[in-house]
């Protein structure tokens, strides 16, 4: 597929252009410098042709905040991509930094350059002689804050091969959450075997969601890493603030969730409330206790571990624990085989003639309480397409299920059925709801 990285110094608007074409929010715009420090990437579609765009951070010789780190990570996409878009601003003009880039990319070659002067919502042209100067031709004038002259852009980046949409291979994303300094951008680096995005000790290093398809014994795959996400009262900065909306973005656009947490230096409240975010968007979730080779060991300190994580995230109990080193890469692999194992739960199918004769024998051994003024009866049950496994149970009304016998009925369903590692939705639907007319005729328990 052909790739394409937009490249250019601080502030030129390179995110904003990218959220433009990809039809995203995706990455962070803001005025501050820097902002943008992991290279971010997004399939973009345009007349049924389809290629993919990077993001990257600005480039200057000036000595900022990761700015080394960043350069690096700028290098990579253009390595990668076939196509550079090289961006400047049209309203501050050709300055030291804009040459010092053009240099940079006078080194590639083998590259198709094409410059872009953004911030021309003006169609003022006062420094085209010094853009001409550069030495890479006419530039395409845009306004990407205001949506001009994209057409024109996409027509020309069209020109170098994309190819034609489409969607048939399948393949799982996920994404990694967890809070600040868990280790979750070097677990994506050892996944990728690369320096994919940017690793410090200092927190919050990591802004946007960074994507990267990568295949894993002949299987496509999508990982996502995230933000490290800090208390609401800790979030000081509107870069911070943007950062955990796209962690919870791609939480929403993910079929697995790794939340990481610190084995060496244990658990705190803030990741019982990450751990929130994955049980509410009801994905499934491995729990990776990273750093276990920092950690001292002795005969039993797994199971006291794996027992202390089942008491802080009894939410999440059906989540699978998994012990790796993300720096030392080791048991990686058991991210992969873990995967496998709930996709298969995920895939499990239920007969309907099976399935009531698990309902009604749990209704018989354990009768549900009274609640509310009534005793709940289920009279009928049905496997519906969903995610992940999802039932309906039809029953006399929907305000007598006490929560605990929900968890009982559900627990059932999971023993018979063999579904133990992802969560399931049970729903509680009023039989006599048409007759009734009742509003309150669902309940869902969902687990």
């Amino acid at each position: 597929m052909l790739k394409v990285a937009l490249v250019g110094k601080p502030n030129v608007g390179k995110s904003t252009i990218f959220n433009r074409l990809t039809k995203t929010k995706k990455s962070i715009t803001l005025k501050e410098a820097g902002t943008t420090r992991d290279r971010i990437k997004e399939q973009v579609l345009w007349l049924n042709k389809v290629f993919t765009l990077y993001d990257t951070g600005g480039l200057t010789s000036e000595s900022l905040p990761f700015q080394q780190a960043i350069e690096t990570q700028v290098k990579y996409a253009i390595d990668e991509c076939d196509v550079i878009v090289f961006v400047v601003s049209n309203t501050d003009g050709i300055n030291a930094q804009d040459i010092y880039i053009s240099k940079l990319l006078k080194k590639y070659k083998t590259k198709k350059i094409i410059i872009v002067a953004n911030k021309s919502e003006n169609d003022d042209r006062q420094y085209e002689r010094n853009i001409y100067s550069l030495g890479w031709g006419k530039p395409i004038y845009i306004s990407a804050e205001h949506g001009i002259g994209m057409g024109e852009l996409l027509d020309e980046l069209i020109k170098y091969n994309p190819v034609n949409y489409s969607d048939n291979e399948k393949h799982i994303s996920f994404c990694i959450i967890g809070r600040t300094n868990v280790g979750k951008s070097t677990l994506m680096n050892s996944i990728l075997n690369q320096d994919r995005v940017v690793v410090s000790e200092k927190e919050h290093t990591t802004r946007d969601a960074v994507d990267e398809d990568f295949y894993y014994k002949k299987e496509l795959y999508t990982i996502i890493d995230t933000a490290g996400i800090r208390r609401k009262g800790h979030i000081k900065t509107q870069a911070e603030k943007f950062a955990v909306e796209r962690t919870n973005q791609a939480i929403g656009r993910s079929d697995m969730i790794l939340f990481v947490i610190d084995g060496d230096n244990g658990f705190n409240e803030q990741d019982e409330v990450i751990g929130g975010l994955a049980y509410k968007a009801n994905v499934p979730t491995i729990i990776v206790v990273n750093k276990w080779d920092a950690v001292k060991k002795e005969s039993l300190t797994m199971p006291h571990m794996e027992k202390e994580i089942h008491s802080r995230f009894a939410y999440l109990s059906w989540a699978p624990i998994i012990f790796i080193s993300a720096k030392e890469k080791k048991r990686i692999n058991t991210i992969f085989e873990t995967f496998k194992l709930m996709e298969k739960e995920l895939q499990i199918k239920v007969a309907t003639s099976l399935l009531n004769t698990v309902i009604a024998k749990a209704q018989i051994n354990n009768p549900a309480p009274k609640h509310k003024g009534g005793r709940i009866s289920i009279s009928y049950a049905t496997q519906v397409k969903s995610q992940i496994p999802t039932f309906t149970l039809f029953v006399n009304n929907p305000e007598f299920l006490h929560f605990t016998y929900a968890r009982y009925i559900e627990n059932q369903i999971r023993s018979a059925f063999g579904i133990k590692h992802v969560p399931i939705t049970v729903y509680y639907k009023d039989k006599n709801a048409r007759i009734r007319s009742d509003k309150k005729s669902i309940s869902d328990s969902s687990f």
